[in-house]
């Protein structure tokens, strides 16, 4: 049989992962598109399930998709959304 070019190659595949650290005894676990989210309050899994939403929305705006996005563009759309990045602090 002879190879195609995508036989054997894995399709690159994008994925937001929300992971919710509070808890108030129930297990929440939801699913989208492009994106999964575990735990968390109801209120946290609330606002996780929501700017996951606002994420794909602002990436369908923008013609785009996770695996096509840059960095930067990502990063415009979460700060729009509310998210802020985390910066790493300095090794001493």
């Amino acid at each position: 049989m002879a190879k195609t070019p995508h036989s054997g190659k894995s399709k690159r595949r994008g994925v937001m992962l929300g992971l919710g650290l509070d808890s108030d005894g129930h297990k929440r676990i939801t699913t989208g598109v492009n994106f999964l989210l575990v735990g968390g309050s109801q209120e946290t899994h609330e606002v996780m399930t929501e700017k996951a939403i606002k994420i794909n929305e602002g990436l369908q705006r923008r013609g785009k998709t996770l695996e096509t996005v840059t960095r930067s563009e990502f990063e415009e759309i979460a700060e729009s959304v509310g998210l802020k990045r985390q910066h790493e602090k300095n090794p001493e």
